[in-house]
């Protein structure tokens, strides 16, 4: 008990903990790249009382350990055995692969989950996973023209989209589980079927990730070193994308070249018809009036 001024006894208040209770007590995270150490950092952050646990090589690990992204790290997966949800952040085709092998690993039941930018082939591969496994699709929509665990940051997905692709034989339970996961790092989450997500995405995402890429390989080439030290502010906004690992984007390309290719076909076609009107600028105004309209779509309600 406690006396106050008056010198009448009063009941002791206990501190209460608002540290909020995690969504899943532990965390596995396959991958600290940009995405999947800016995850751990920000479910560190998000909840204390929580474990995370990495895999990846030692060199990576060390990182994390430093900025106490992960309370668990080692190079292999059996470090997963007790994970309740499992994050595949390494680029798409080694998820499809780890997702293979995590049966082997994995002691009891757990919801997986990926972050890679296509979804109809890990989707299709997690058919085979034993039913103990709950896979979701899962793309948080949030980036950097850099990667690596060293550009990791707590606060990369807060008012960013994260898209979730659920199979319709998953419980409504297990995608709500993850949207709450999603949701409390700061995201907004939405759901798409795989092919939904990938036909949008290649025109979101992928088509401009290659135009880009093949923009400044021509300007690069036509300018070289000493023209480019005469660029202006536009080119270098531009062409950001450019500075993208091609090691990642190989894995985006095999896996939605069906898509891809649609809207590269439709780019080809609309710079050869600028091509063609060059002489008497009608192609040119109209394609410049058409992407003022959608500019003003893409940036209305934007703050930055």
């Amino acid at each position: 008990m406690a006396e106050n001024p008056t010198g009448r006894a009063l009941p002791m208040v206990q501190a209460r903990d608002l540290t909020p209770d995690p969504v899943f007590e532990r965390i596995g995270i396959v991958g600290l790249g940009l995405i999947g150490g800016s995850i751990a950092l920000a479910a560190r952050a998000r909840w204390p009382r929580g474990l995370v646990i990495a895999v990846d090589r030692k060199d990576v690990l060390e990182q994390a350990m430093l900025r106490h992204a992960v309370d668990v790290a080692a190079d292999d997966l059996s470090i997963l055995a007790g994970a309740d949800l499992v994050i595949l952040a390494a680029p798409v085709l080694e998820n499809v692969r780890l997702l293979a092998e995590l049966p082997r690993h994995l002691a009891g039941p757990a919801i997986v989950t990926d972050v890679s930018s296509t979804k109809a082939a890990i989707v299709e591969a997690a058919r085979v996973l034993p039913a103990g496994l709950r896979f979701v699709g899962g793309h948080p929509m949030a980036g950097a023209a850099v990667g690596g665990f060293g550009h990791a940051r707590p606060d990369l997905f807060q008012n960013r989209p994260w898209l979730l692709t659920p199979d319709a034989t998953i419980p409504p339970e297990v995608v709500q589980q993850l949207s709450a996961f999603a949701e409390g790092l700061g995201s907004a989450v939405s759901t798409l079927t795989p092919s939904e997500h990938d036909r949008l995405l290649a025109a979101l995402s992928h088509l401009p990730q290659l135009t880009v890429s093949a923009l400044m390989a021509v300007v690069g080439a036509e300018a070289g070193e000493a023209g480019l030290a005469l660029a202006g502010r536009g080119l270098v906004d531009t062409t950001r994308l450019a500075s993208s690992p091609a090691d990642v984007w190989r894995d985006i390309a095999s896996t939605n070249a069906e898509q891809l290719g649609r809207v590269l076909d439709a780019l080809i076609a609309r710079l050869t018809h600028l091509r063609q009107g060059l002489d008497d600028g009608q192609a040119l105004e109209a394609t410049f009036e058409e992407a003022a309209r959608w500019r003003a779509a893409l940036m209305k309600d934007r703050t930055s």
